[in-house]
């Protein structure tokens, strides 16, 4: 069975050009809105340690602002569980996260992190909050998310966005590995990082996936197209690749 595809729409870096000139716009709260109308399943907002972008005051309005689930993407430290449990979104994603980086770098290490993982990963969910893992497509890391009791894992995309031809292929094919091990076994397989109206088909054809994640790209496009815009010809990318 095909299940529809989701579409969750990052508006961190809307905040980046507010927060560049240090002013109260452009507004996330409103593009998030603008998004939901044009078709997004989601939104997603990432807030960092450094609050570079998305701020507490930017969770707290979405939170009592939207009518469609907002995904909290976030660190795994005291100070961001406190803040999900506050704010109680429907779904937290627990990402890595490095103070010097641009942008997130690979899959968290659930592996490798599992001891530190697993209270929050339990608290979360106790909370009635939908706990995804941002993690690479190895069955290693699947096998961690499914002994973690995580409901959700999104696949980190970026690799395969980086490539080209064969490597790109060989990417594509442990991207649908991983969504096939981890639907599998019970998991709900999201993706996303780095995708395009260009390389987004692939990705949206496996089926085994249910949500995409996607920001910075449509983010970009709205400068030329507007927002609505931008997320509507995504949307139809994603519906035409499931056909």
């Amino acid at each position: 069975m095909t299940h529809p595809l989701r579409l969750g729409v990052n508006i961190d870096h809307v905040a980046t050009v507010r927060n560049a000139r240090g002013a109260g716009y452009p507004d996330p709260v409103r593009a998030a809105l603008l998004a939901a109308e044009a078709g997004a399943d989601g939104i997603t907002a990432h807030l960092r340690e450094d609050r570079r972008h998305i701020t507490d005051n930017d969770i707290a309005r979405l939170s009592t602002g939207l009518t469609i689930p907002l995904n909290l993407e976030m660190a795994a430290t005291d100070e961001m569980l406190a803040i999900a449990l506050k704010h109680r979104p429907h779904a937290a994603c627990i990402v890595p996260e490095k103070r010097e980086e641009r942008t997130t770098e690979g899959g968290l290490d659930a592996a490798g992190q599992f001891d530190h993982l697993a209270p929050m990963v339990r608290t979360l969910g106790d909370a009635g909050i939908r706990v995804s893992l941002f993690i690479e497509p190895a069955a290693a890391q699947i096998e961690a998310a499914l002994r973690l009791g995580a409901p959700v894992v999104e696949l980190h995309t970026g690799r395969y966005c980086e490539l080209s031809g064969e490597a790109q292929t060989e990417e594509l094919r442990r991207i649908a590995d991983a969504a096939a091990l981890a639907a599998k076994n019970g998991i709900e397989v999201h993706a996303g990082h780095g995708l395009t109206y260009d390389n987004v088909a692939p990705i949206a054809a496996i089926s085994q996936v249910r949500e995409l994640n996607i920001g910075h790209f449509l983010i970009g496009e709205a400068i030329f197209l507007g927002l609505a815009e931008s997320v509507k010809r995504m949307r139809e990318a994603m519906d035409a690749a499931r056909g």
